[in-house]
């Protein structure tokens, strides 16, 4: 006979494990909480932009040609701003007590589908190291560049100097613990339906249908024998009150 499990008895289950499911969920929050507040060092992201163009002495429009043409060396400038050539400058010029390619890591280049701009973003525990770097780096490309490209097109944008009281992009709380509560909650259910699947105690007469395959025909119930020797001394004194109103 092909064992079924209906919605009730999951929802059964459920409730009965209740308990089981909170305390795991909460347990869950409770340690996200900490390490995301306690134990995580936070990051802190600091970015400057570079346009790629080639300066203009008219007012001439811009060429298509030469726009795909710059667009096509930020593959390459994207390349040469992590290179140890800049990072050693940067290293030197911040004093920084880390290598090149501890430095190189705390470094991204991103640029927009057919942009001409540039974004150097660095992160790191401390803003205002970040943004430094992220400045001097910009300022190291633009003045290295010319040497090893032999080109005069690039031109930095206004330096990130609005970064300082900035919120941290890593841990995020909020995020971390609504994740726990959901990793909780799957772990909670998944513990309730174990321990019940590995229950193979018998407590009811459906436990009995389904162990035997067969119909239940009858119980016998639990006197309680307090409440039975309450009842026939209640009884007794109902006889005697009888016999003595004869």
């Amino acid at each position: 006979m092909e064992e079924t499990i209906s919605l009730k008895e999951l929802f059964q289950t459920l409730k009965k494990r209740i308990a089981l499911i909170l305390s795991i969920t909460l347990i869950a929050m409770i340690i996200s909480g900490v390490v995301s507040y306690f134990v995580i060092t936070p990051e802190y992201k600091s970015s400057t932009q570079i346009l790629v163009n080639q300066a203009k002495e008219d007012d001439s429009i811009y060429n298509y040609n030469e726009v795909q043409t710059n667009i096509q060396l930020i593959n390459t400038y994207s390349v040469i701003i992590k290179s140890a050539a800049i990072l050693n400058e940067v290293k030197s010029g911040l004093s920084l007590d880390m290598s090149v390619s501890e430095l190189n890591k705390k470094i991204t280049v991103e640029s927009a589908q057919n942009s001409q701009i540039m974004t150097i973003s660095v992160t790191d525990p401390d803003s205002m190291m970040a943004l430094e770097i992220a400045n001097k780096t910009a300022e190291v490309f633009e003045k290295e560049i010319k040497k090893l490209m032999k080109v005069d097109n690039v031109s930095i944008l206004p330096l990130a100097d609005d970064q300082e009281n900035q919120s941290p992009i890593s841990p995020n709380p909020p995020l971390n613990i609504a994740i726990a509560v959901v990793v909780g909650l799957m772990i909670g259910v998944g513990l309730a339906f174990l321990l019940e699947y590995l229950d193979n105690t018998v407590k009811t007469e459906q436990d009995i249908e389904k162990l035997l395959e067969l119909p239940v025909l009858g119980a016998i119930t639990t006197i309680d024998e307090n409440k039975d020797a309450k009842l026939r001394g209640n009884q007794g004194t109902s006889r005697g009150d009888l016999v003595g109103s004869k």
